[in-house]
């Protein structure tokens, strides 16, 4: 591999090279602007999350099955009075005129109009000035579909009452999270390309050093997307989320790597005259490096193909694909527009052959040689503040009720709000209790079972919704006490499903229970979201502890990369749940952000030990170990800790997004990058190295540093 790479970059650098790499990635981006459809066309707003083999997925099927006017996607109309109640005939008959117009996709909606007075009832909230609606659309209907039906629902509603309306439920949530993500593209874009190149301009103080590397990212951007788009072609789904931490997953890549090639070389032109000679000997350097960089994040999105949740699966292709292309650009397109405009890049402060290295002032240099003297003080000191921020983890707090990750003013979340405060908790989502069997059931039966299951921990009420297949099936609608995205009621239900045997043997029933809906969809979440969590957890780990085996020929120095990698996710984690709460009032986060931030923090963390080991290898052939240590510190901490910074910010633009598992997920990787950029890479790294590695007596040493 490594003489493969050499040989990539030795053709790269040449004076004919720099110009055809660049003229291939032109003409490339173009055949695919041109022929090749783009990601966004594929784009869905969200995937089914859980595996077919769910019990909950299961349990919908059947519902499905059994009772077809189920089968659709839900929403719930909350109608709410200016003034006063809401008048019982007047919505009746406004529910009426919603079903005349012939709205596109409307399978179904509540004839209030006819039912029994008690019936009735059940949908007004008790002072009477709310009202809760289900309505059904057909199951095919698109998601823009179902939004132009909506709108047509709300423009009725103007100007036939005057009530407000608020759409929640499945069908509510999925066109108002189509409108947000589809208003923060913009933004997210926009923030992304304006932070860094202000941050390049601040830290380089040169407006080309800032502008090359957005030129490749704009090359890389293009190829990426159409490829996905491809892919999408034949049959790939990406989500809007998907697509959002790609986008930052490639800024924050290329960015990175081209500080990475460009630091070093700037040290080669201080050495030599000719720019293609001084990019093939800094590609010498930082190639396989960087490449291996490349390939540990590779790793681990390849890993979540091993996943069961949904979102973590789609994660892999879309974030291998977009992290293949961008290690092709890191060792061909990076350096050739590096090489061609040679010099000129640096301007105003142009390096020359002859200029220092590293100053000795420098705080890198004072760094590395205050850690190579007092290595068990600097290491001591770290772990102490890495072990401090870990502890939090066992104060952290899940929330499963995905609508609060939205912003307060999204309509579907404000009609979820209202239900809250003027229903009972439990009315929000009732559990679907499907019981089925080869006999005809009984109705002492069906009272008896309902009974058994009224008795269960949490259960409010269970009343029949139907029968079915000669009254051999039956549904029950179950209402528990308390939130039914509620951690207590989450555990009520999977201990009652848990014990479903036994409750049918108490009853005297043979057959099978199945339970659905968003209580029984939240646990199967959980469960599987920890199951994940702990595979690719031990998986990534794994994996890129034998990558780094072949990068360092070492069994030692892995486990020092991973274990400093591993207790910086961890403290980051702790952290910044931590600082989240103490600023921004967020008291509980998506279980889905610990694998999230562990992915990418393990994976982009690693690049900075890789980068500080190349180098202490590469210097441990001409040095002793400490003075190889310092050498290292010094020479690649400032480009280390300007792409820590650049990267934590581009992180942090997710914080821009109106989801709060997107804000809280790229807040804690922004606190994570800069923990491995200045803790682990700049202090705790280097003095494990003084520590525990040793000179090697048969070696000729130079006390001289470059």
């Amino acid at each position: 591999m490594k003489t493969f790479i050499h040989y990539i970059t030795d053709r790269v650098s040449t004076k004919k090279g720099m110009w055809i790499t660049v003229g291939v990635w032109l003409i490339l981006s173009m055949l695919l602007a041109v022929f090749a459809p783009s990601a966004k066309d594929y784009e869905v707003s969200s995937i089914q999350t859980l595996p077919d083999d769910a019990q909950s997925i299961i349990a919908k099927e059947k519902v499905d099955k059994y009772f077809e006017d189920s089968d659709g996607t839900p929403a719930l109309l909350v109608f709410q009075a200016s003034e006063g109640e809401v008048e019982q005939s007047e919505l009746g008959e406004f529910l009426s005129t919603i079903k005349e117009e012939d709205i596109k996709g409307v399978k179904e909606i509540v004839p209030l109009t006819k039912l029994p007075p008690q019936a009735a009832e059940s949908f007004f909230s008790d002072d009477g000035t709310t009202a809760l609606i289900p309505l059904t659309f057909d199951g095919t209907l698109e998601t823009t579909e179902i939004k132009s039906s909506l709108d047509t629902i709300y423009t009725l509603t103007e100007q036939n009452t005057d009530m407000s309306l608020y759409v929640t439920g499945p069908a509510g949530i999925a066109t108002d999270t189509n409108d947000l993500f589809s208003r923060a593209d913009i933004v997210l874009i926009l923030s992304t390309v304006g932070i860094i190149l202000v941050l390049l301009v601040v830290i380089y103080r040169s407006p080309l050093l800032a502008l090359i590397p957005l030129l490749a990212t704009a090359f890389v951007y293009e190829v990426v997307m159409q490829t996905l788009g491809l892919m999408g072609k034949a049959g790939l789904i990406m989500t809007s989320q998907s697509l959002s931490i790609m986008t930052i997953l490639l800024f924050a890549a290329v960015i990175d790597y081209s500080l990475f090639v460009f630091s070093r070389y700037r040290e080669e032109l201080k050495s030599y005259e000719n720019k293609q000679e001084a990019m093939k000997l800094a590609m010498r350097g930082t190639g396989i490096p960087v490449f291996y960089s490349g390939a540990t994040v590779l790793a681990a999105m390849l890993i979540l193909f091993f996943a069961e949740f949904g979102d973590y699966k789609n994660f892999a292709p879309t974030f291998g694909t977009t992290i293949f292309i961008v290690m092709l650009a890191s060792v061909t397109l990076v350096p050739a527009l590096f090489a061609i405009f040679g010099r000129k890049s640096f301007w105003p402060v142009i390096p020359r052959v002859g200029d220092s290295q590293v100053k000795s002032s420098s705080l890198w240099s004072k760094v590395g040689r205050f850690v190579t003297r007092k290595p068990i003080i600097s290491v001591t000191a770290i772990s102490i503040i890495l072990l401090v921020s870990a502890s939090n983890i066992f104060n952290i707090e899940y929330e499963f009720n995905t609508l609060k990750s939205f912003p307060e003013d999204m309509p579907s979340r404000e009609g979820y709000e209202i239900l809250e405060e003027k229903f009972q908790p439990g009315d929000l989502a009732p559990a679907t209790v499907l019981f089925e069997t080869e006999n005809t059931i009984s109705e002492d039966s069906r009272r008896e079972l309902a009974e058994d299951l009224t008795d269960q921990p949490l259960v409010n009420n269970v009343r029949v919704n139907g029968t079915a297949d000669n009254e051999s099936v039956i549904s029950y609608s179950m209402t528990f006490a308390k939130n039914p995205y509620s951690v207590e009621t989450m555990d009520a239900l999977e201990e009652i499903r848990n014990d479903s045997e036994q409750i049918l043997d108490e009853s005297n029933l043979s057959g099978e229970l199945y339970f659905a809906g968003e209580t029984a969809s939240s646990v199967d979440d959980r469960s599987i979201n920890n199951r994940d969590l702990l595979v690719i957890v031990l998986l990534e780990t794994l994996l890129i502890f034998i990558m780094l085996i072949f990068l360092t020929r070492s069994i030692k120095m892995p486990i020092y990369m991973m274990g400093t990698i591993l207790v910086s996710f961890v403290a980051a984690l702790g952290l910044g749940v931590f600082l989240s709460s103490l600023f921004f009032d967020i008291g509980t986060i998506s279980n889905r952000v610990p694998l999230y931030s562990f992915v990418f923090l393990v994976a982009l963390g690693i690049d900075y030990n890789i980068i500080l080991v190349s180098r202490f290898m590469e210097e441990r052939k001409h040095h002793p170990v400490k003075k190889a240590v310092e050498i290292a510190v010094a020479n690649t901490g400032g480009v280390i800790s300007s792409a820590g910074l650049i990267l934590a910010a581009t992180f942090a633009v997710l914080m821009t997004q109106p989801i709060q598992l997107l804000f809280v997920f790229g807040f804690i990787v922004a606190v994570g990058i800069l923990l491995d950029t200045f803790l682990i890479r700049g202090v705790l790294m280097p003095g494990l190295l003084v520590l525990f590695e040793k000179d090697k007596s048969a070696e000729p040493v130079k006390d001289s540093s470059n």
